[in-house]
């Protein structure tokens, strides 16, 4: 059975936004694309730069480090195809956002 464990609340995650957040001793990058939250591994597949600070355009997050682009909604490494970050349910329950662990 799923379990979802709270993270944040939408009103602390603007649109167009991320965040890096713990679930259970992990680090998770929560994004808000205009509504539709996401969220993927935290640690950039290229030199371990953290994506939820990374700048958000669209679906795609810039990692802060060096430039990595990924799409958040489904993990795929816009830089190099052949990387993917893992993706991770997100569900919204009145103001708060959950992710399942």
């Amino acid at each position: 059975m799923a379990k979802f464990v709270k993270v944040a609340t939408k009103s602390e995650l603007p649109a167009g936004s991320g965040k890096v957040v713990d679930v259970e001793g992990k680090e998770i990058a929560l994004f808000n694309m205009d509504g539709t939250f996401c969220a993927i591994d935290n640690i950039c597949k290229h030199q371990g730069g953290p994506l939820g600070e990374g700048y958000l355009e669209g679906a795609v997050v810039t990692c802060p480090w060096h430039g990595w682009e990924y799409d958040v909604s489904t993990g795929a490494c816009q830089t190099n195809p052949a990387v993917k970050q893992a993706q991770f349910n997100v569900k919204v329950e009145g103001d708060d956002i959950l992710i399942e662990v």
